[in-house]
């Protein structure tokens, strides 16, 4: 009887609970989730897709460097408004001026995504979305505000949320906008070798 090699460990390179229950919920729980440590400005004149590109990427290569023999996943989230990029609300006034800079228009959310295997090699993806917020009343931004919602999430709003009340339109994926692409991961993992555990897998 063969018994089958052990099955690499998967790390995710971030401490998002979004983008792990996002994996979880297509076969792939993390064995390990490690944030990694870097500095997420944007360079002088960075687009906001190579921006979102180059962190997941960064963000994958550090897991890697850290964790050799196992499969490695970096994401990156970007919500842009035009060239501009908005970046995670830490404050009620941070978020008022996301908000209030996407209330009646269209913006657009980049995923970046980039897997590593055990042998080093990679594969990346870069997933972009369009999203259309309704005209926010000064009642719905007050009410956004108070929920607390936005703190910690990119252009200020959580679209699995409440926020989802105030969205009109959805071009694309909308994992990507919570903060994975999932058919995109599954494909960069799947295509390295990374099979999802099977349906009723015990993984620790």
């Amino acid at each position: 009887m063969s018994v089958s090699p052990p099955r690499p460990p998967l790390v995710l390179a971030s401490a998002s609970p979004r983008r792990r229950a996002l994996l979880e919920q297509i076969g792939y729980a993390p064995d390990i989730v490690e944030p990694a440590a870097l500095d997420e400005a944007a360079l002088p004149g960075e687009l906001p897709e190579a921006h979102a590109a180059r962190l997941a990427k960064a963000k994958a290569e550090a897991g890697a460097a850290r964790h050799p023999g196992a499969f490695v996943l970096g994401a990156d989230t970007v919500v842009a408004c035009g060239r501009r990029i908005l970046g995670k609300a830490e404050s009620e006034e941070s978020a008022r001026r996301c908000l209030s800079l996407l209330s009646g228009r269209r913006h657009r959310v980049y995923g970046g995504v980039t897997a590593i295997d055990p042998e080093g090699r990679a594969a990346s993806r870069l997933v972009r979305t369009a999203v259309t917020f309704k005209r926010l009343s000064a009642e719905e931004m007050a009410a956004y505000l108070a929920s607390g919602e936005w703190r910690g999430k990119a252009g200020g709003y959580a679209i699995q949320g409440r926020a989802a009340a105030y969205v009109r339109f959805v071009g694309g994926s909308y994992t990507n906008v919570v903060g994975l692409p999932v058919h995109e991961t599954y494909q960069l993992l799947a295509g390295l070798g990374l099979p999802p555990h099977p349906p009723g897998a015990v993984t620790i």
